[in-house]
């Protein structure tokens, strides 16, 4: 704890934020309060952006670290803070702006869980293209983690939506970036600086509100899905319905690692052309293609019912008749292929080297690793046992990143064990450090907000 906290006293610190905050919601942390392994000491929930801002002014007279927190779905990915005094709880950041029906856009309140977003404007028959895997999340915690799902491959990230943000810097100013205005004080800026805040776990601000877009809700929807065998013949699969300009609004992948089937029939050619492609040279056999259906490539397409369904009967003859077409996702669907405890890497490669990405994987740990994620666009999740100590994780990471640099790709961990974060680099090579390090240096120049979450340390 600072010195000016000592100075103060623990005890007058916790009443002070209950001056904040109210009753009931300023408490000292729990055993359950804690970012990636790291515990809190205080917790404050504050019932509106002036409360929060409040909040960071305590924090900055006594140099008390904050790290903000939505419904805690990510709040272990990333690296660990250096410090967690303060836990800053957004839950009561929450609402939806009033807006018209025909609005194409709506703010919404940081500490807003998206599904009441989205049931709020089904009633409206419309939506945020947005979908991404952690039940319950907020939208301050998918703009603060970058996180997104499927529907990334038509719309992009929730980042990529913003059309305006209101963010609390280190000392508690209100900031406003695009369409967002502030009631009064100085003019927003732009929309370019906002956007330094998706992906930045807390560590340059914390949500207030963000305004999104909003869309009309599709009126078809159906799922065309594929089993497919290798690596490589996903990548062709992909490059085959991309350029088939049939407007998927996702393309997904799902490779799972477990279960043995009898070996697909091959034909004697395809196995040649297949041992001769540069990405499976010099391998004596492929474990993924010794399974039947070893995964699944799925295809969604929205639209108007009739379009949508002439869409479907080009895809699934595009596709050979090997396909089948449903109104629901497949059961793996916006699910993350990691579970608690596992060591959780997201890697992102240009789609013509995804292939390339997920061999090399596999070559580094062994065997066949859970992949997941938008083939369409090169960004997948994997899965490696939590068991494995942390070197082997680190070797594992060495070998990959060692491909991908050469492909213009990346590999980062999103979560891991306690043992397996400290011995790896979390990051990685981030081209992106020199500017988030200005963006820190002018947001929150005393390192108080989430320090050491963002790359590079910062």
């Amino acid at each position: 704890m600072a010195a000016a906290a000592r100075s103060t006293g623990a005890a007058e610190i916790t009443r002070r934020l209950t001056a904040i905050c109210g009753p009931s919601f300023a408490r000292f942390a729990g055993a359950a309060d804690e970012v990636a392994g790291r515990a809190a000491r205080w917790v404050a929930v504050p019932g509106g952006a002036d409360a929060a801002a409040e909040v960071l002014r305590l924090a900055a007279r006594h140099d008390l670290t904050v790290v903000a927190r939505g419904a805690g779905t990510k709040i272990d990915w990333g690296a660990a803070p250096a410090r967690v005094d303060v836990m800053l709880d957004t839950g009561r950041l929450a609402g939806i702006g009033h807006q018209s029906v025909g609005s194409p856009v709506t703010e919404i309140g940081a500490g807003t869980p998206l599904r009441a977003v989205q049931s709020t404007l089904e009633r409206t028959g419309r939506r945020l293209p947005l979908d991404p895997p952690s039940p319950g999340a907020t939208l301050g915690g998918v703009l603060a983690a970058d996180e997104a799902g499927p529907l990334r491959h038509r719309y992009g990230t929730a980042c990529e939506q913003l059309v305006g943000l209101r963010w609390l810097d280190a000392d508690g100013e209100l900031v406003c970036a695009g369409t967002a205005e502030p009631p009064a004080g100085p003019a927003p800026v732009g929309l370019d600086v906002g956007r330094l805040l998706c992906g930045s776990q807390g560590g340059l601000g914390v949500l207030v509100s963000a305004t999104m877009r909003v869309q009309a809700a599709p009126a078809g929807r159906v799922w065309v899905t594929r089993p497919v065998w290798t690596p490589l013949e996903v990548h062709d699969l992909v490059r085959a319905v991309l350029t088939a300009r049939l407007d998927p609004a996702a393309v997904e992948l799902d490779l799972p690692a477990a279960g043995s089937r009898p070996r697909r029939p091959v034909h004697p050619s395809l196995a040649a052309a297949r041992a001769n492609h540069p990405s499976t040279a010099g391998r004596r056999d492929d474990p993924w293609a010794a399974r039947d259906g070893a995964g699944t490539l799925a295809v969604l397409l929205e639209g108007g019912p009739a379009e949508v369904s002439e869409r479907a009967e080009r895809l699934v003859t595009l596709f050979e008749g090997r396909a089948s077409v449903a109104e629901a996702a497949p059961p793996w669907w916006r699910r993350y292929p990691f579970g608690p405890g596992d060591t959780a890497l997201r890697i992102e490669v240009p789609i013509t080297d995804l292939h390339a990405a997920v061999y090399a994987l596999r070559d580094a740990a062994g065997a066949p690793v859970p992949v997941r994620g938008s083939a369409g666009l090169g960004v997948v999740h994997a899965a490696l046992p939590g068991a494995l100590p942390g070197d082997r994780v680190a070797a594992i990471l060495a070998a990959v990143r060692g491909v991908l640099l050469a492909r213009r790709g990346r590999c980062v961990v999103v979560n891991a064990p306690a043992p397996v974060r400290q011995a790896v680099d979390v990051w990685g090579e981030a081209a992106v450090i020199p500017r988030l390090r200005a963006a820190k240096d002018h947001l929150d120049p005393h390192r108080r907000l989430a320090p050491g979450r963002l790359p590079g340390g910062l």
